[in-house]
């Protein structure tokens, strides 16, 4: 691993876990929590199998991880449920029903509004998110509002090690949180991880497993 890549988790609280090529340093703090169950939506995005993703691993290991603090999980998976992107009709007006009435609108949205905390997780596919994970922020257009200060994570993985690898995604995360004004409580940004043995034997997914258990 490049030793300029590395996995955070900032925020007011947050404990703080450090990758850079030389070992694990961590500073426990204040959980974000604050001790009380969370709900939490996890957005996987990759369209690979359970067995063949890296980034589906990086998501379960955080799922774990939150689990065991006991904090309530739903999981959507936006490869493979019935989704539509926006087609800025406005119809919603920006608070209200999408024109379609599919898995976005029936089963994610609903658990959005109520949740504490979301979880975007996502191959990178030429240097940005997939078209999958996009599809769903678009459609955030319906519920901005409402969707606003919440808590948030991401989670990426990439093939390559340059040093500028995730800089792309990162930006665009970065300011989805200061749109949505979002509190980001973790980022994993997991490079060289481009088949499913190369992310097992990296430390990400233990990392992914440590923010879960931090929150």
């Amino acid at each position: 691993m490049n030793r300029r890549n590395f996995i955070k988790i900032v925020g007011v609280g947050a404990a703080a876990f450090y990758f850079s090529g030389c070992g694990l340093a961590a500073n426990d703090d204040k959980k974000i929590s604050e001790g009380k169950s969370m709900k939490i939506v996890v957005i996987n995005s990759s369209p690979h199998s359970e067995a063949q993703s890296t980034s589906r691993y990086l998501a379960q290991k955080f799922v774990d991880g939150a689990k065991s603090a006991g904090h309530e999980i739903f999981i959507f998976d936006a490869a493979n449920e019935e989704t539509h992107p926006c087609r800025g009709c406005d119809r919603c007006g920006m608070d209200g029903d999408c024109i379609f009435n599919d898995a976005i609108q029936t089963k994610l949205m609903p658990e959005m509004l109520a949740a504490d905390l979301l979880v975007l997780v996502t191959p990178l596919y030429y240097f940005g998110m997939s078209a999958q994970l996009k599809t769903i922020v678009d459609r955030f257009y319906s519920r901005t509002t409402k969707l606003s200060g919440k808590k948030s994570i991401m989670m990426a993985t990439a093939w390559n090690t340059a040093d500028w690898t995730m800089e792309a995604l990162k930006n665009h995360y970065e300011t989805l949180v200061r749109y949505m004004n979002w509190q980001d409580v973790g980022q994993v940004w997991a490079t060289g991880c481009g088949y499913r043995s190369a992310v097992e034997n990296s430390e990400f997914g233990d990392a992914a497993y440590k923010i879960g258990a931090s929150l």
